[in-house]
């Protein structure tokens, strides 16, 4: 029993000689240089893609849907056709606004065509017959001086010239009315331009029974179906423009002094997790979600990729703050790095000796070492001992 005991000692030894010893006196951990690089510190959230606005579709007009010939998702151009009323009863009444309009239009043809001449003829003819009784009235009047002729025969040829004269009145009044700026022509003028008004509304409410995409973009919701009654002020689909993309992402309040616009950012979907693209913090919001304990923020994405959806899950990692070009060891060298007081472990004369630093930026696993440290020094890695003997720096 003591021979087997004695036995596992010994090895034990050996275990601890062979992983101890070497730090003490072999050198077999090498030390590492520090070397200038530059540092970034990002803070990171999801969140989800949105469009920066969105269009509600809907129709003007009550009627029966007979056709919808899109669908949910499907990207659709500017002016597309997205729902289509029945438009017999409109068609109907745009052909008879139009027949109206073909009335007027005769009517002021007829007014310049027709009635015009004819009243300026008339008038003629009034003033031809007023020459012609005057003459005859100065005729009865000489021969009534000479006494030819009694006073019933003056009076009779007086009153006939007093007759053509009110004719010739009544003849220009006739023409005035049909001339430019006439009560007749004004008149026809109105009923032309009412039933052009009357017509033109109706083609708009035809138009109007057919739904266009005012913009190009993706169709996110349909809520519409063929044989439904539409309703004015219902929104029926929504459409989110392309172009313009934004993530909106919620982020820990406490990160909150750390974000600004302007700074960039790399995001990726979660169903696409291993394609990244560039983004942009154009939004803060000026509260935060005290359920949550969150503050909103939108992204810009100048170059969307093509697999981006509305609405997909998205992590954003935002470079909120850089240093190029410093000191900068991994986290877990440090000592007492939350401390005031924080320390590594430097090379000097072979051997791990503690070194004082002071800190600064952190990021990606690492933090910048501002002061205690010049470039070329050379640390202890994680997991070695304050005393342990060290290599020499074992390469780049």
């Amino acid at each position: 029993m003591r021979r087997a005991y004695l036995s596992a000692a010994v090895a034990v030894l050996g275990v601890v000689a062979y992983l101890v010893l070497p730090r003490w006196w072999g050198g077999a951990v090498p030390a590492v240089a520090v070397t200038p690089q530059d540092l970034v510190r990002t803070v990171v959230a999801t969140g989800r893609v949105e469009a920066p606005h969105r269009v509600d579709v809907g129709s003007t007009l009550v009627g029966t849907v007979a056709r919808v010939p899109v669908a949910e998702g499907q990207t659709v151009a500017a002016g597309a056709v997205l729902i289509e009323l029945d438009d017999r009863e409109l068609r109907a009444s745009l052909r008879a606004a139009e027949g109206a309009v073909a009335q007027a239009q005769a009517r002021v043809r007829q007014l310049q065509e027709v009635q015009r001449p004819v009243a300026a003829q008339a008038l003629r003819q009034a003033q031809a017959t007023l020459e012609t009784t005057r003459a005859q009235q100065r005729r009865q009047e000489e021969l009534f001086r000479q006494g030819y002729v009694g006073q019933a025969a003056l009076d009779e040829a007086r009153r006939a010239a007093e007759l053509a004269d009110a004719q010739v009145a009544a003849a220009r009044q006739q023409l005035d009315t049909t001339l430019a700026g006439g009560s007749d022509e004004a008149v026809a003028l109105t009923t032309l331009a009412q039933a052009q008004a009357n017509a033109e509304a109706a083609r708009a409410r035809l138009q109007h029974a057919t739904v266009t995409a005012p913009v190009a973009g993706v169709l996110i919701s349909r809520d519409v179906e063929p044989g439904d009654v539409v309703q004015p002020g219902k929104t029926l689909m929504v459409l989110s423009p392309t172009g313009e993309t934004q993530l909106v992402v919620q982020f820990d309040e406490k990160n909150l002094g750390l974000l600004a616009a302007g700074q960039r950012a790399l995001a990726s979907a979660d169903a696409f997790a291993d394609q990244r693209f560039a983004a942009e913090v154009v939004y803060i919001s000026p509260g935060v979600d005290a359920q949550r304990g969150s503050v909103e923020v939108k992204l810009q994405v100048a170059q969307p990729p093509a697999y981006l959806r509305q609405n997909m899950t998205v992590s954003v990692d935002v470079e909120v703050a850089r240093r190029n070009r410093v000191l900068a060891v991994p986290l877990d060298w440090v000592h007492d790095a939350d401390t005031s007081q924080p320390w590594v472990l430097k090379r000097v004369d072979g051997r791990a000796q503690r070194q004082a630093v002071t800190l600064g930026l952190r990021g990606g696993g690492r933090v910048e070492v501002m002061d205690g440290l010049k470039a070329g020094d050379e640390l202890a890695p994680s997991g070695v001992r304050e005393g342990a003997r060290l290599g020499p720096h074992a390469g780049p």
